[in-house]
């Protein structure tokens, strides 16, 4: 456990927060990593970035260290592979736990996450465990996607909503903050999914712990340059699971510490 702070001491971090960790996943992101930390140092210049690279063959990770020795606020996890977005994550926040940060927010490396809704986000927190940044809430778009991408969002988060009974819009949206006390009340070391189902597994957890979630409405751009990560295999891993989870949860239903889960509550935007 990290010691007590006055989180509202701008000498800490961000006021009524503290010390926040935005963690970056990378693989193969040269072209979008630079322009993506500097928009979150502009954005919200009292948080920190992690930039976990997965041994990127272009070499996004030698990036990544110039980016931190010209900023003592940007941080380089190297791992050792391609070993998927969920992984990059738990090791994220392990590290984030590790060097006594107060919360941590996923953010895609593509640009699809804009920094710019951020303290948005962060204002939600001061209310919250966990803050989803949701396309698909009132106030929500989603830009430049074709209508079969808005269609297989849509029945996706429907599909998830309706099987594990969780009363959020947008449960697999990556774009998240996560308070650190949260955190630890969530069986991390069971999680072993990827992509789409690791945001819903998270979501899940929280939900069923009795978390109080919040949803800030969010744009979200289709990436501008690079490849995009995502495949059938991924789409299919999240709808095996969240059936899976959905089948267990009616048999052996498990109640939360504050009730049978907790109520998610949007916020407008600011």
């Amino acid at each position: 456990m990290s010691e007590q702070r006055n989180v509202d001491d701008p000498t800490v971090g961000c006021p009524g927060v503290g010390r926040v960790l935005v963690v970056i996943p990378t693989y193969n992101e040269i072209d979008n990593i630079g322009a993506i930390v500097t928009r979150v140092r502009h954005s919200v210049p009292r948080a920190e970035v992690l930039i976990a690279d997965d041994n990127s063959p272009d070499g996004t990770g030698a990036l990544a260290d110039n980016l931190a020795a010209a900023d003592r606020r940007v941080h380089v996890l190297h791992r050792p592979g391609k070993q998927g977005l969920g992984a990059a994550y738990l090791d994220g926040f392990a590290w984030a736990a590790r060097n006594g940060y107060d919360a941590v927010v996923e953010m895609d490396a593509d640009g699809s996450h804009a920094p710019e809704d951020l303290p948005a986000m962060l204002t939600a927190a001061r209310d919250a465990d966990v803050v989803l940044g949701s396309r698909w809430a009132r106030g929500g778009q989603v830009v430049n996607w074709p209508l079969r991408r808005l269609l297989l969002s849509r029945a996706g988060n429907l599909y998830a909503r309706l099987l594990l009974g969780m009363p959020v819009s947008d449960a697999t949206g990556g774009y998240r903050l996560y308070r650190s006390d949260a955190l630890d009340q969530l069986d991390l070391e069971s999680v072993c999914s990827q992509g789409y189902s690791f945001q819903v597994e998270l979501c899940r957890l929280a939900h069923r712990a009795g978390l109080r979630l919040v949803e800030v409405p969010i744009t979200f751009a289709e990436r501008e340059r690079g490849a995009s990560k995502m495949s059938p295999a991924i789409i299919l891993e999240a709808l095996w699971r969240i059936t899976v989870w959905g089948v267990r949860d009616r048999m052996s239903p498990r109640r939360a510490h504050r009730g049978v889960g907790a109520p998610a509550v949007q916020a407008g935007r600011a």
